[in-house]
């Protein structure tokens, strides 16, 4: 096999060492843009630059692009949903180029291509943290509308829609040049390069890949892609619920009946209770927030088992990505506690993530009762006299 802009490496541990697979080309970003400028519209010279750079490299360069363009729509638009839009698409694309960069350079291995795979099914089937209407996915209780299809079907894609939760954000920050700091630092610079280290497992398979020669795709690696596949299923119908609910909710409150196909499913008091707690929302408020987060995790053990390594950079996208989520849930969370007045009672009996092993709602403390404010006296002897008078009478 040619040379080619990957390491040679000694050990499995040092599939996963940054210093020893990525550090070492991140000088290419420096050259790379003339040499697409020297290649010009040249498909075969585009070709030779593209194998000739090292593939995280090139994904980071497009990463970084890309967050310079969030930065400034966002700002022109004052429209800070740039990244949701693209939220179930960048990973796929990554990891796509992956797969594509490693046939491309001579590496053909069946990890890559089922990965690519199961990224592109992820992407078109489900939806990104961030879309409908206040919680209209909890009213968007989907918390803005996830992977591309049903992002698009909740108008994700609309010329002006935004998550409605930056604009509760704005609020609490309240200043435009703090908010211009955080847009650029968090929301189109971090958010970038979170969607793109959550596939860094893929690049560790690339390494092992060019190191091993020919692989072998055994019966652990079926596991882990078919485990994966079973998660973007669920994902899928936890969507799917979801969109019904309030499809069916939307109906009812405009038209004042239950739509013809969910009759059977809803009755007046679900709808008008305002989000779904049946199907798989009875045992997890979120459960394809459940589901996408546990996608990417499966990549990463993926990795670690083939590799051995548990702890290494490579698992920095999937934990960033599980902290994308506790923050932003608990934030969609907290609007659905004050917009409905039973979503107390649903966190009381139901786990946010993790199913739990009871159904029976937590007890809340029994308020604290005000003492009875004293009559003044004079009213009390009024009261004593009038009686008197009564038993004259």
């Amino acid at each position: 096999m040619a040379s080619l802009p990957l390491p040679r490496v000694e050990s499995l541990v040092e599939y996963t060492s940054f210093k020893l697979t990525v550090l070492p080309y991140l000088a290419q970003l420096q050259w790379l843009p003339a040499s697409l400028q020297e290649a010009g519209r040249n498909l075969d010279s585009l070709k030779e630059v593209y194998v000739a750079t090292n593939p995280m490299v090139s994904a980071l360069a497009l990463c970084s692009v890309l967050a310079g363009v969030f930065f400034l729509a966002a700002e022109i638009n004052r429209n800070f949903s740039q990244v949701d839009r693209f939220w179930s698409i960048l990973p796929a694309v990554y990891n796509v180029h992956f797969a594509l960069w490693a046939r491309l350079a001579g590496i053909r291995t069946q990890t890559l291509d089922t990965i690519a795979v199961i990224s592109v099914i992820w992407s078109v089937s489900v939806f990104s943290p961030n879309c409908y209407d206040d919680v209209q996915m909890t009213d968007r209780c989907c918390e803005q509308v996830r992977l591309t299809f049903n992002y698009w079907r909740k108008g994700g894609y609309s010329i002006g829609s935004e998550d409605y939760r930056w604009a509760i954000v704005r609020s609490k920050v309240n200043n435009t040049f703090l908010f211009t700091i955080f847009n650029f630092v968090f929301i189109a610079a971090t958010q970038s390069l979170l969607l793109l280290l959550i596939t860094a497992p893929t690049y560790t398979f690339v390494i092992a890949a060019y190191n091993q020669g020919s692989e072998v795709f055994g019966l652990p690696d079926l596991a882990f892609s078919r485990f994966a596949l079973f998660l973007i299923v669920i994902e899928y119908f936890a969507d799917q619920q979801q969109w019904n609910f309030q499809t069916a909710k939307h109906e009812y409150q405009t038209k004042a009946r239950i739509p013809e196909p969910y009759r059977d499913h809803y009755t007046p008091e679900d709808l008008e209770r305002g989000f779904v707690v049946s199907g798989l929302w009875s045992w997890s408020r979120h459960p394809n927030f459940v589901a996408e987060q546990a996608v990417w995790l499966t990549m990463y053990v993926w990795a670690a088992y083939r590799t051995e390594t548990y702890a290494s950079w490579i698992g920095l996208g999937v934990v960033g990505y599980l902290l994308i989520f506790q923050g932003s849930t608990r934030l969609t969370e907290a609007i659905s506690a004050k917009k409905y007045p039973e979503y107390s009672e649903y966190q009381a009996r139901v786990g946010r993530f993790i199913p739990r092993l009871s159904v029976e709602a937590k007890k809340s403390k029994p308020a604290a009762k005000k003492p009875a404010a004293k009559k003044p006296a004079a009213n009390i002897e009024g009261a004593e006299e009038e009686t008197e008078v009564k038993k004259t009478k």
